[in-house]
């Protein structure tokens, strides 16, 4: 399960509403506790370094993740997950996205059709390296 605090959402969907009709993209970050479950305290938006066509890809910038890794420690918090948005298509993780996973992180995914966003959807790498839909709960602070 994964747990996202309001203003976690609030980044989230600004981001995504903001950078329509191409892909916003960010970091998440929180902890996971003993019963797997992950608490998402931040987000932090980046900049979509994808060369050319943004609508339908994302890249984020290697020092980026350095900087998130920078951050997370700094701020003793774990580095949990990547989100990014899907203009006029649903939250639902495209082969290429699946193919760019890493095991371990969450991976947020927001559909904005025409400016107005959707739900965030929540994915993982399986053991056969396949995404699952992670439940969601959203915390009102």
């Amino acid at each position: 399960m994964i747990i996202l605090e309001n203003d976690v959402q609030k980044v989230i969907v600004d981001d995504a509403v903001q950078a329509f009709p191409n892909e916003c993209c960010g970091f998440v970050f929180g902890h996971e506790d003993s019963n797997g479950r992950r608490h998402i305290t931040q987000a932090r938006t980046v900049t979509n370094a994808k060369e050319g066509d943004q609508r339908r890809r994302f890249e984020i910038a290697p020092q980026d993740y350095i900087n998130a890794e920078n951050y997370a420690e700094e701020q003793q918090i774990e580095l949990l997950g990547i989100y990014h948005s899907h203009p006029n298509h649903p939250a639902i993780p495209s082969e290429h996205d699946r193919a760019a996973a890493q095991p371990f992180f969450s991976y947020l995914i927001i559909s904005v059709n025409d400016k107005e966003p959707g739900p965030i959807r929540s994915w993982r790498l399986n053991d056969d390296m396949q995404f699952e839909e992670e439940n969601n709960h959203l915390l009102a602070m």
